[in-house]
């Protein structure tokens, strides 16, 4: 339709009501990462006052960005959602781009083995498709979405993980909103939710929010997870977070998430022995319990 010398496009624009009919039912999408999903959570009114509701997990087709810089537990957290959703009878679609799919299937293994899931009933439920072996896929984002369209049909997938999404566009990064944006709104399309891993800058302050590509990914999608990690290195630190000199703290925070209410706090991230990550207390927590110890 054009207005004289405009265009007006009238299949963008919808009152409120007409886009909350559209909208998918919120409920809490499991990550299979102990304590994650405790941290989101809706708000109803009950008896005309806000009360908190656990979600129990990320909200349903949120397309989520977890960043943070290499060793804090990024594919570790995209291997363990893709085990859990697909022991649940979910198919996910797991686009590897750094590493090759073999590789990438015998660390889904070890995640099975450790959460307790036997590897032989979610195997066909994840479906790897190989970004890492194809530069094809990785530098042709048409031929990419065309292909996990192909795999979300014929697999009937309902998650998308992406590790990492700032692979399709290292060394252009002029590139990295469309692409970031392209794949969101793909995303958006076939209702999918989403994990895309970003790693982070060398520049960037380890504790914010900001992936390569600056701001592509953080601002596009529905909600950012920052992973961290910091050696201790000095006394203070040391009886501050109770952790020897040279060990990794390592911390985890929800950074903004668009469809749900969400814990604030920076949290303590465990690798455990079996090559699990389980979130821990705040660490808020753990400074005031240690000031209450040393009196």
């Amino acid at each position: 339709m054009t207005d004289g010398w405009r265009e007006v496009d009238l299949n963008a624009v919808y009152t409120a009501s007409e886009a909350v009919k559209r909208a998918p039912k919120l409920f809490g999408v499991p990550t299979g990462v102990e304590g994650l999903d405790d941290l989101f959570f809706t708000t109803v009114l009950e008896e005309g006052k806000p009360k908190k509701v656990p979600l129990g997990g990320i909200p349903y087709r949120a397309v989520i960005n977890v960043t943070g810089i290499p060793d804090t537990g990024k594919s570790l957290l995209a291997e363990q959602f893709a085990v859990k959703q697909a022991s649940l009878g979910y198919p996910v679609a797991f686009i590897t781009v750094e590493s090759p799919a073999p590789f990438v299937s015998q660390g889904l293994i070890q995640r099975a083995a450790a959460m307790g899931i036997d590897w032989g009933s979610v195997e066909d439920n994840i479906v790897l498709i190989d970004a890492a072996s194809s530069s094809r896929l990785r530098e042709d984002i048409d031929v990419l979405l065309d292909t996990l369209a192909y795999a979300i049909r014929e697999f009937d997938t309902k998650s998308v993980v992406i590790d990492s999404i700032t692979g399709l566009f290292e060394a252009r990064e002029m590139m990295a909103r469309n692409i970031v944006r392209r794949v969101f709104n793909f995303l958006k399309k076939w209702g999918q939710t989403g994990i895309l891993i970003s790693q982070k800058r060398s520049a960037h302050e380890e504790t914010s929010a900001e992936a390569a590509g600056g701001y592509a990914v953080s601002h596009i999608l529905d909600g950012t997870i920052v992973l961290s990690k910091k050696i201790v290195s000095t006394l203070w630190e040391e009886r501050t977070f109770g952790i020897p000199i040279g060990d990794v703290l390592r911390t985890i925070r929800i950074d903004g998430m668009r469809l749900c209410g969400h814990d604030t706090k920076t949290h303590v991230l465990e690798i455990t022995d079996t090559g699990l990550l389980r979130v821990g207390p705040p660490l808020s927590e753990i400074v005031k319990r240690r000031k209450e110890e040393r009196g």
